[in-house]
């Protein structure tokens, strides 16, 4: 789950770090009021879940109240567009101003999580500001990256390297250090899966200021974070995705046109790595579980279907706790409720699967049972081609 800009400042702020004074703005006449409490000049960020805001002007530079007023009459309403939104952009609903901090050398720093090497890991970079894709890219001698044991945690030897490897000031070591301390353990403490502070910054008088920052939280872990969860921003997601996690299954929005809807996570990334094998493209990852309801097989095809994208279903369901006759009643009653008319491929497999393909097969209805998931997504992708 990601959460915005100035949620992540406030939490860091609470952790006792060092950000600059600002606040939320929903509305161009609360603009006036805000900046009486801060101090010229003012940067005003747009507030959405993507990165590289500034590049499509979602950040800008006000030296006045009145230069602040104006920014933000032009960026709320407005769809934000980014390299990490696609052409259709996001709808800036907020924005956040803030105190512009004067700094004499930025700063890149992270925890991440990182899957490939089982740990967590720091990452940093003397190229703050930047995007850090695009340093490794050009400038990787620039990068530093420190795998942590999750077993001895963040100890002093890392940020030694780290120090040296920024050139920090000798004098400002321990600030670091506790900079960093902190923030580690913000991050295991609130099953972070990123924080991103791009850039940290050094004043003239030598402090650090913590100007930008990036968190994304472990959903399986939400449960034991109620104040976590409640910082979830429905706007920043597809309806689909939210009345998906109001039914109680998996669903992420993605950009091709072949919908698909299979029980239980492995099975849903191979049906999508086979569509690519096949040269399709899914259009959602939908997984609604092992012991799916008729009334959520329905409300999950009419999730689907309500992207106007899809121009194809594939379903790909084994069964097991979920019997396959179970899946194919559910099937045939939202076709017909639903009125469905695009074309839908079946591949079942296991319990019930007999009985499952002999109500298919009497339904009356224009559905392509498939013997195995090659011949089922080979199938969908024919039939997707077809009607784009």
């Amino acid at each position: 789950m990601d959460i915005h800009e100035h949620q992540a400042k406030a939490l860091l702020a609470g952790m006792g770090l060092p950000v600059q004074k600002g606040g939320l703005i929903t509305h161009t006449s609360e603009v006036v009021d805000l900046c009486a409490n801060l101090r010229a000049p003012f940067v005003v960020k747009a507030q959405i879940h993507a990165g590289g805001r500034g590049k499509g002007g979602g950040i800008r530079f006000a030296k006045t109240v009145q230069e602040a007023e104006t920014i933000t009459s032009e960026l709320l309403g407005m769809h934000l567009v980014t390299p990490q939104t696609g052409p259709e952009g996001k709808k800036v609903h907020d924005v956040y101003i803030v105190e512009a901090a004067d700094f004499e050398q930025e700063y890149y720093l992270s925890f991440f999580l990182n899957r490939d090497h089982g740990c967590v890991s720091l990452m940093t970079s003397s190229a703050g500001g930047s995007d850090i894709e695009e340093i490794a890219a050009t400038a990787p001698h620039k990068i530093l990256t420190l795998d942590i044991d999750p077993y001895y945690g963040l100890k002093p030897f890392h940020v030694v390297r780290v120090a040296d490897f920024l050139a920090w000031p000798a004098d400002l070591r321990a600030p670091l250090r506790q900079l960093l301390t902190t923030l580690y353990q913000g991050f295991v403490d609130k099953d972070m899966s990123l924080l991103e502070i791009n850039p940290l910054v050094l004043t003239p008088e030598g402090r650090m200021v913590l100007v930008d920052a990036k968190i994304t939280f472990d959903d399986n872990a939400l449960y034991r974070h109620p104040d976590i969860a409640a910082l979830k921003d429905p706007r920043e997601s597809a309806p689909q995705e939210v009345e998906a996690d109001q039914a109680g299954f998996s669903y992420v929005q993605l950009d091709g046109h072949i919908g698909c809807m299979v029980n239980g996570a492995g099975l849903a990334m191979a049906t999508m790595d086979t569509l690519s094998l096949m040269g399709g493209a899914p259009a959602n990852f939908l997984d609604v579980g092992g012991s799916a309801s008729l009334k959520q097989i329905k409300t999950a095809l009419r999730i689907i279907l309500s992207d106007a994208n899809v121009k194809t279903v594939l379903v790909n369901i084994f069964g097991g706790i979920m019997h396959c006759d179970l899946m194919a009643q559910g099937l045939t009653e939202a076709i017909q409720t639903l009125h469905i008319e695009k074309p839908i491929v079946v591949r079942l497999a296991g319990t019930h699967v007999r009985e499952a393909e002999a109500l298919l097969a009497t339904s009356g209805l224009t559905i392509e049972s498939a013997p195995s998931l090659e011949e089922a997504a080979r199938r969908a992708v024919a039939l997707a081609k077809e009607a784009a």
